[in-house]
């Protein structure tokens, strides 16, 4: 897709570090009892070490600092995961409607958490590291078998990766699905479906780290190939003219990618949309270099998820909407109109 800068990388970055930022504080105070941007700074500042300037009560510090800053740190931290997933698999596969959810690979990491919460590993620290764990190994799977069934008909286009990447994802939800009908006991059937739809309403400190350490671990890895996804632009031929190991660097964004899906999904379900829509709005900002898109649309992804889970966890106060459906209602438009700009000229 053709795109033009409209603005610096460098100022739209700042910006969106600064609206991130004000996000986060304005969403931590919204809620049933509300409370001011300048509360929530102050239980933040005395967590810190620092002079707040009201000392905060007990209750505040227990709703700001046990329970809804997690949920918004865990927000911002998948929404810049899942955003930076769908840059890599729209540079590597060169098809504007790639994203971790449209090729299988969230519904193969949920596949993967879901036999870890319904089996059970023994201990909560176990858990926290066999979910993830479980998760990647989902993400991978469904990502080279959708990459295979694509195979089967040829050279791998934009066209057939959708379509098997569409195969797959049908396949490993129906999966999903048949584990949760047989294994479910009690109310776990509920809170086990809530989650697949995409939830942030058990955040913890625990799904923080996870997700934290996921993104530090695996961005820098994944930002270090921008110029290769440039190349790739030009197609592999063009690639490999330019001395890059195509299949090799191909392999190695695959894992990085699932990787990060699979840390992503573990902590907050399948969450569609995120890894499609924001790397389009960024391109149309920044241009298309990847060096200036990836920043960008990590921090417009963590900002895109920050509000919609509060959109979610209040638009129908006292019940919370699984953010999977707010993401949706607003990714479904997008997908539609990328794909109508995208033209027939892009699917052969």
């Amino acid at each position: 897709m053709r795109t033009r800068r409209l603005r610096s990388p460098a100022t739209v970055t700042v910006a969106l570090a600064v609206l991130l930022v004000a996000s986060a504080l304005v969403a931590v105070s919204i809620g049933v009892a509300g409370l001011t941007p300048a509360q929530v700074w102050d239980v933040v500042a005395m967590h810190l070490g620092l002079n707040p300037g009201t000392q905060p009560s007990d209750t505040t510090d227990a709703i700001v600092w046990g329970i809804r800053l997690p949920r918004v740190l865990t927000a911002a931290l998948v929404g810049a995961g899942l955003a930076t997933a769908g840059v890599v698999m729209q540079g590597v596969t060169r098809n504007p409607l790639a994203d971790p959810y449209l090729l299988g690979l969230s519904s193969g990491a949920s596949l993967g958490a879901v036999a870890v919460l319904l089996l059970g590993v023994g201990s909560a620290i176990a858990a926290t590291v066999a979910l993830p764990l479980a998760a990647f190994v989902g993400a991978l799977v469904a990502l080279v078998a959708a990459l295979g069934v694509a195979r089967l008909a040829g050279a791998i286009t934009p066209t057939t990766a959708v379509l098997a990447g569409l195969a797959m994802s049908q396949l490993f939800a129906a999966t999903t699905s048949l584990v949760i009908v047989v294994s479910a006991k009690g109310d776990s059937y509920r809170e086990v479906l809530s989650w697949l739809l995409g939830s942030l309403a058990g955040s913890s400190w625990s799904t923080v780290t996870v997700a934290a350490v996921a993104l530090v671990l695996l961005y820098p890895a994944l930002r270090a190939y921008a110029s290769r996804l440039d190349a790739f632009a030009l197609g592999e031929s063009a690639a490999a003219a330019l001395g890059i190991p195509v299949r090799r660097t191909y392999v190695v964004l695959f894992v990085l990618v699932a990787a990060l899906t699979g840390a992503m999904v573990s902590t907050s379900g399948a969450i569609g949309f995120v890894g499609l829509v924001l790397p389009h709005v960024v391109r149309a900002v920044t241009g298309g270099l990847h060096r200036h898109v990836m920043p960008a649309a990590a921090l417009g992804g963590a900002v895109f998820l920050v509000w919609a889970d509060t959109l979610a966890r209040t638009v129908l106060d006292p019940r919370e909407l699984p953010v999977g459906v707010i993401t949706a209602l607003i990714g479904v438009p997008v997908f539609v109109v990328v794909l109508w700009r995208s033209g027939r000229s892009s699917w052969s």
